[in-house]
């Protein structure tokens, strides 16, 4: 708080005011209390994310049987499946979604504001809700599911309704994050290769991809552990099938269920394990800078 305080008329002029700093009762003594109040709601709120990790890990290394546990069958085939299917759905992902986000970086038309919340919503979508969905479009009695079945080809409870699953709940990361570091290529260096000669396939592989690779890095990664720790729309749409559609996240679910708390445990370290290292990545090589979970315009 301060105070002006005008200053005796001289022969020059009028008196300049002179600002003078006025004690506040107030802010003397509230001040330290309120940054004091304000640092431990954030520590207790840091302690609470915290906390249930610690207690997980902690449990993990002090037992003495989550070392059985981390190689029993039942964790190795679920870490398999998960990799495996993981690793197409990555592959997936990128097939489709890389054109999708050059087209949503790149056109204007009209409706593109519903393809954007369509790409948007399985975000924000229940997972349940998210495998009910796909169990009423490529299920038997589904939507796509006579034609399906015509082609000799059934979707639900196998290791395909794993992929799909993992897919559907994972792309938009991608899409997202690709849409927005191709975006923000500058098209004059587009249109200086051009004028070189480039076609647009080269163009695209040796300029645009090389400039937004930061973004489509840190989608790629982003995406994988949607992936990895998908449990809602797989348990609806593939079911918890062991060594057939059983991951990771299912098999901490599974255990607890009956009763090996030591084999979920295990599970569940190596998908924190996973998570730490994807956030890791996404800090160490400077992802975080591009990575627009919001989708930027």
């Amino acid at each position: 708080m301060t105070r002006v305080v005008g200053r005796d008329v001289g022969r020059d002029g009028p008196p300049a005011p002179e600002v003078r700093p006025v004690s506040s009762r107030d802010g003397s003594s509230h001040a330290p209390w309120g940054r004091r109040s304000l640092l431990a709601v954030a520590g207790l709120f840091v302690l609470f994310l915290a906390l249930p990790i610690l207690a997980l890990v902690a449990h993990a290394l002090i037992g003495g049987s989550i070392s059985d546990a981390v190689t029993a069958p039942a964790v190795l085939a679920a870490l398999s499946l998960s990799l495996t299917t993981t690793a197409v759905s990555l592959v997936v992902t990128v097939s489709v979604g890389l054109p999708l986000a050059v087209v949503l970086a790149r056109r204007q038309f009209r409706g593109k504001w519903l393809v954007e919340a369509l790409v948007d919503l399985p975000i924000v979508l229940p997972p349940s809700v998210a495998g009910l969905a796909l169990l009423l479009a490529f299920g038997r009695r589904g939507l796509l599911g006579g034609p399906l079945e015509v082609i000799g080809l059934e979707i639900p409870f196998t290791t395909l309704a794993v992929i799909l699953a993992q897919v559907f709940v994972s792309a938009p990361f991608f899409v997202r994050s690709a849409r927005t570091g191709i975006a923000g290529v500058e098209r004059d260096l587009e249109d200086a290769a051009r004028v070189d000669g480039a076609s647009e396939p080269h163009l695209f592989r040796h300029v645009t991809v090389p400039l937004a690779s930061a973004a489509l890095g840190a989608g790629l990664v982003m995406s994988w552990a949607r992936s990895l720790g998908e449990f809602g729309a797989t348990i609806m749409f593939a079911g918890n099938i062991g060594g057939r559609t059983q991951t990771l996240p299912l098999v901490v679910y599974a255990e607890f269920q009956s009763g090996d708390l030591d084999a979920s445990i295990a599970a569940a370290v190596i998908l924190v394990v996973a998570a730490l290292g994807v956030l890791v990545a996404v800090r160490l090589f400077h992802w975080g800078r591009v990575l627009d979970l919001r989708g930027g315009g």
